[in-house]
């Protein structure tokens, strides 16, 4: 289980890697370099605009990748997803800016970071079944928040290394070739991931579906059928999780710089720091949902997120640093309640000749709702000179959402899982 887990934690680090590193040039570089003719608010919608493709294809892809997971087993997904988001992801890299081909930079730009969500989107549904699968039942939960740990390192590693860019080099170098640099850094850590993912096992779930001849012929079309209800419902109850990560981690860097003055190098450090409590308290929250359920963890996030958006926004417009910082870590706390233990919840909604396509469709489409949309909205919330109440208010409302949506979802615990007593998992849902 350690080896299995440590893979599938290495290839989502390494996925969410290529993902974020667009977001924070999306940020910082891309209105300029890439939409030059327009204002400075225009060109930074325009540039979350491109960086909201990527959540709308990666529904797509869980469709896509889900049917290969469904069909043929989960070990593929985690091999072509992998490689197709780091070939993207190098790309951008190397596309020139507008005014060198004019318009075909930023078509390229929306083309590649599409082919980034649709790697991404297959992703997650077989690295999180790849534990969650091999995982006795009364640890489901521990087991498959390794993957859950990967948003977190990617994110680290992708701001890290712009950080130490922005730090050492000068704006007119970072803006050059600088912020190509963490691009360019994808494509060692794909080769690397793909070399530690060439020889993982199959699952058990899945060799048996194969053995009795019981998997699905078209499992999107069985799962529009008969399992939508949970499908809509995952993905209004993640949204909030999505919504909070995404304000926090890529509009209020281009808030902060641009509109409170804030030292880019000093806002990287305030994110970054909230995004390692994430990884930290990870674990202690997937133990909870082991202990007492997935459902009670992922109400308790929804309802602090309610309540403390509103003070976060106002500590963030403060424009000190740590003040933003304890903004921020409450952020953490809310959202962090809830994806530790997803990955266990999620599958365990589904049957398992479907589970691949159900537990990413609903993953993916929460972050269209919560992911994509949530900086453009914020960006067009705070356009005042005062403090940008318009975004606590919307991130309030996506967090109520969730909270109802949560409440409707059924608790999924097999009984008895806390007892260590059931370690072969009998108990486990089938």
């Amino acid at each position: 289980m350690l080896r299995l887990a440590a893979a599938s934690m290495a290839g989502t680090a390494i996925e969410f890697y290529d993902f974020f590193v667009y977001g924070t040039a999306a940020a910082l570089v891309l209105g300029p370099l890439y939409f030059p003719t327009v204002s400075p608010l225009l060109g930074t919608l325009a540039a979350f605009g491109t960086f909201g493709v990527g959540f709308v294809a990666r529904p797509l892809g869980s469709v896509l990748f889900g049917h290969i997971g469904d069909r043929h087993g989960r070990r593929p997904v985690l091999i072509v997803s992998l490689l197709l988001t780091g070939v993207a992801t190098v790309a951008v890299g190397f596309v020139p800016v507008y005014d060198s081909i004019g318009i075909a930079a930023p078509m390229l730009l929306l083309l590649l970071r599409f082919a980034q969500g649709l790697g991404l989107g297959g992703e997650w549904g077989g690295a999180v079944l790849l534990t969650t699968e091999h995982a006795p039942a009364h640890r489901r939960v521990l087991w498959s928040s390794f993957p859950q740990l990967g948003p977190p390192l990617g994110f680290l590693l992708a701001n890290g290394i712009t950080l130490v860019l922005s730090a050492t080099l000068t704006d007119a170098q970072f803006l050059s070739w600088g912020w190509r640099v963490p691009f360019w850094f994808a494509g060692v850590l794909a080769a690397a991931g793909l070399l530690l993912r060439n020889r993982l096992p199959e699952t058990p779930e899945f060799r048996e579906l194969v053995a009795r001849g019981a998997v699905a012929r078209l499992p999107f079309a069985e799962l529009a059928r008969d399992h939508w209800r949970p499908v809509l419902l995952t993905a209004g109850a993640l949204s909030v999780s999505y919504a909070t990560y995404y304000t926090m981690s890529t509009w209020s860097l281009a808030y902060a710089t641009d509109r409170l003055g804030v030292d880019r190098t000093v806002m990287l450090g305030c994110i970054m720091a909230a995004i390692a409590l994430s990884g930290v308290i990870t674990p202690l929250f997937a133990l909870l949902g082991d202990r007492f359920g997935r459902r009670p963890l992922c109400l308790a996030g929804c309802a602090v997120g309610a309540l403390w958006t509103t003070p976060m926004i106002a500590l963030l417009h403060t424009g000190r640093p740590p003040a933003i910082l304890l903004g921020f870590l409450g952020g953490t706390l809310a959202f962090t309640a809830v994806f530790a233990v997803i990955a266990a919840y999620l599958p365990e909604l589904y049957a398992p000749r479907v589970r691949c396509t159900g537990a990413a469709v609903g993953y993916n489409l929460a972050g269209v709702l919560g992911g994509a949309v949530t900086p453009l909205v914020a960006t067009a919330a705070s356009r005042g000179d005062g403090p940008p109440w318009g975004v606590a208010v919307y991130l309030t409302a996506v967090a109520l959402l969730s909270l109802g949506c949560f409440a409707l979802l059924p608790e999924t615990r097999p009984t008895g899982a806390a007892d260590p007593a059931d370690p072969a998992g009998e108990c486990a849902p089938a």
